[in-house]
């Protein structure tokens, strides 16, 4: 007894010797780093993990530890960074040094490290903005695509009748096939079930990045070899991969080199291009993962702003007003609003961007990583080491922003009433990983937005109150979910 005793003594010391001794290195390693909230011994800060919290905890250690701090993935360090100065100087005026990013298990593992966020990047992500334009983006072609969705999209506003109803589907009814006619060269019906479900899918697959299961595996990517985890974990992208892989096999059947299509003939062609190569950047899985990626970054977030940029308007009639009335000047209700009008819409434009920088859609960039140690702000940061821009700060950067709190067009509009871009804007985040659509976002904000609000007037349902801007951004995704709308019809002043 006594030596089992003694056993299971030693035993114990050293188990607690060794955590000892790893926290220690641990300590040391990291004992340059920016301030923080003191971490658990080996589980880090979890509370801070959590991304969906992330604009109240992040503001509320700003007040605490100023514009850049650390938090703890277990036993990793996570550097935040916080306003327009600290962003800028890391994601711009040293752009390759944060150009990586950390391996994010529940999104390497289904795309095999193929996708624009993985390893292989560079690459394909400067294919993807080449193909992207050379297909039209930014080009007038790219604006009669979106031109005509506004057809339809105005067309099935009209079915309403004026009677409430939630825009949200047939917002993402009309981005999605923006998207998809630029990837795979499909439109459908604003009523085919098939273009529902691919829709409700990608919103799924984009709000389970934040979700408390794919954050548990993220923080321990061991649990996704257990049985089962994985397809639940997995189960939206698995139904996006699973659709976008029967265009792609149709592609191939009916590619002709001489005359592609779309975004998929374009990398097909690619893959036949470099074949030859030991490991080509280019291939069926770098073909899907990107699809995929295009699919659920092109068309949810797009969405979800229209659908906010709608009720904040319905909440700020003053507002709405006043863009209506720039835009019957401008185009003496002849036509859509055109991309080419934009100067001529100061205000409408300017509206537009104040809303996105209120709604605030995504409160933190997609994870970074140092490519090499490096001196920052005072600080030394080891290769690898995670970093979190934190976008809401910038958004609300108070040395950029006259009125950071308040919705001010004013922001975007100079003394003469003409729009200027500010600097601090970032909903698309900044540097070498800005949003590869953000182009497109832009253009389709602008002009749907626009051409619904030519022929409509958005509304309240009868008895709902009208709210401020910090309410509504509050609640923003109950507002983007739920959110009744009358979409009522305007009697267009005539020539």
């Amino acid at each position: 007894m006594e030596f089992s005793a003694l056993l299971v003594l030693l035993v114990t010391f050293l188990i607690t010797l060794h955590f000892v001794m790893s926290w220690w290195k641990q300590t040391r390693r990291y004992k340059s780093l920016p301030p923080g909230p003191t971490p658990l011994p080996f589980l880090g800060t979890p509370k801070y993990m959590n991304l969906q919290t992330a604009d109240k905890d992040y503001t509320m250690l700003i007040q605490k530890y100023g514009s850049i701090f650390t938090i703890w993935k277990l036993t990793e360090p996570v550097v935040v960074l916080c306003g327009y100065e600290t962003v800028k100087d890391a994601l711009l005026n040293q752009a390759e040094e944060f150009s990586a990013r950390p391996i994010i298990s529940t999104m390497y593992i289904p795309s095999k490290g193929y996708a624009m966020n993985g390893p292989r990047w560079r690459p394909l992500r400067r294919f993807t903005i080449s193909s992207l334009r050379n297909f039209g983006m930014g080009k007038k072609t790219m604006e009669n695509r979106v031109l005509e969705e506004a057809n339809y999209l105005t067309q099935a506003a009209a079915e309403t009748e004026g009677k409430p109803f939630n825009p949200t589907l047939i917002l993402a009814s009309a981005v999605g096939n923006i998207i998809s006619s630029v990837l795979f060269g499909e439109h459908f019906d604003y009523k085919d079930p098939k273009l529902h479900e691919l829709m409700s899918s990608t919103s799924r697959h984009i709000r389970s990045f934040v979700s408390p299961l794919n954050t548990l595996c993220n923080i321990f990517p061991f649990l996704l070899s257990l049985p089962l985890l994985p397809k639940i974990v997995f189960k939206e992208i698995s139904y996006l991969q699973k659709f976008v892989l029967k265009y792609i096999e149709e592609h191939k059947r009916t590619l002709k080199p001489e005359a592609p299509r779309d975004f998929i003939d374009y990398f097909l062609l690619k893959i036949k291009e470099v074949e030859h190569e030991e490991d080509p950047d280019f291939c069926d899985d770098s073909l899907l993962a990107m699809v995929v990626n295009l699919l659920a970054a092109g068309s949810e977030t797009t969405a979800s702003s229209l659908k906010f940029c709608l009720a904040f308007l319905a909440h700020c009639p003053d507002v709405q007003e006043k863009i209506q009335q720039e835009i019957d000047e401008v185009t003496q209700s002849l036509r859509p609003p055109g991309i080419g009008d934009r100067q001529q819409l100061p205000y409408t434009n300017a509206a537009i961007h104040e809303i996105q920088r209120v709604f605030d859609l995504a409160p933190t960039a997609l994870f970074h990583a140092v490519t090499k140690d490096i001196q920052f702000r005072g600080y030394t940061l080891p290769k690898g080491t995670i970093i979190i821009p934190f976008l809401t700060s910038v958004l609300n950067d108070p040395s950029q922003w006259e009125t950071p709190e308040q919705f001010n067009p004013g922001h975007f509009l100079d003394e003469e009433g003409q729009f200027r871009n500010r600097v601090a804007f970032m909903p698309f985040s900044a540097g070498k990983r800005v949003c590869a659509g953000e182009n497109l976002a832009r253009m389709e904000l602008f002009l749907l937005l626009s051409s619904l609000l030519q022929k409509f007037t958005f509304q309240l349902p009868l008895g709902a109150e009208r709210q401020d801007s910090k309410w509504l951004h509050a609640n923003k995704h109950d507002i983007v979910s739920n959110a009744q709308l009358c979409a009522v019809p305007r009697a267009l002043p005539t020539k």
